[in-house]
């Protein structure tokens, strides 16, 4: 398998691509391309860019190309088990599966105006009511996940790393560049996102990328 992903440093939807391929435990080959660079156009516009429009993270497997995020979670749960994704449960996996795909389709005004960046922290950032009533959201979904299903463990869901993790890893990695204040069982929950070794690997590995997209960059006052 090949995995193509943007910056580690500013690509969220890589990092789901990529925390989902790696909790697979197959092998595969990583692909970095710098977004927005004159390589970057004209690398998307490549034979292997082509059926995900030139957007990441894409998954070549052969002659099969899977080009989402969610996506990519189910082609990898079919090929080593669900259940390796996903909680055991009826009830948990159904609530799981929402909030993986809640998180896939919402928070348009976090995503905007929160710019994922897990190299920089960015102090007294004014957060809007849109932006804050989608964190209200997020608060009460990891609430409920972690008083119906969490008491096994320190993720959403108890003990077992899932996909509604990795799909929320991203979100972690905001509320600390941006120093989102939340309630203690989210900052405990956030602690141990943090604590993963894939999240720890990817934010790492970021550190170490030479490439600035000044657009995502803290501006002077």
């Amino acid at each position: 398998m090949k995995l193509i992903i943007g910056n580690r440093a500013y690509s969220s939807w890589s990092m789901r691509g990529w925390l989902a391929v790696k909790h697979s435990g197959i092998a595969f080959e990583e692909l970095v391309v710098p977004l927005y660079n004159e390589a970057w156009e004209k690398r998307r516009e490549g034979d292997e860019f082509a059926p995900s429009l030139g957007k990441v993270p894409i998954l070549w497997d052969g002659d099969a190309v899977v080009w989402d995020s969610l996506a990519i979670v189910d082609y990898c749960a079919d090929k080593v088990g669900r259940e390796r994704y996903w909680p055991a449960d009826d009830g948990a996996r159904a609530m799981a599966r929402s909030m993986a795909a809640e998180m896939h389709s919402s928070f348009a005004n976090l995503r905007r105006e929160l710019p994922f960046n897990v190299r920089r922290l960015i102090e007294n950032h004014r957060l809007s009511n849109p932006v804050r009533a989608e964190i209200d959201r997020i608060m009460v979904l990891w609430a409920q996940a972690r008083a119906r299903w969490g008491s096994g463990g320190e993720y959403l869901f108890g003990g077992a790393w899932t996909a509604a993790d990795m799909m929320f890893a991203p979100v972690v990695c905001r509320f600390v560049t941006y120093q989102v204040p939340v309630p203690p069982f989210a900052a405990r929950y956030m602690e141990a996102v943090l604590a993963h070794p894939h999240v720890t690997g990817w934010i790492e590995a970021a550190q170490e990328e030479p490439w600035v997209i000044e657009e995502y960059e803290p501006q002077p006052a």
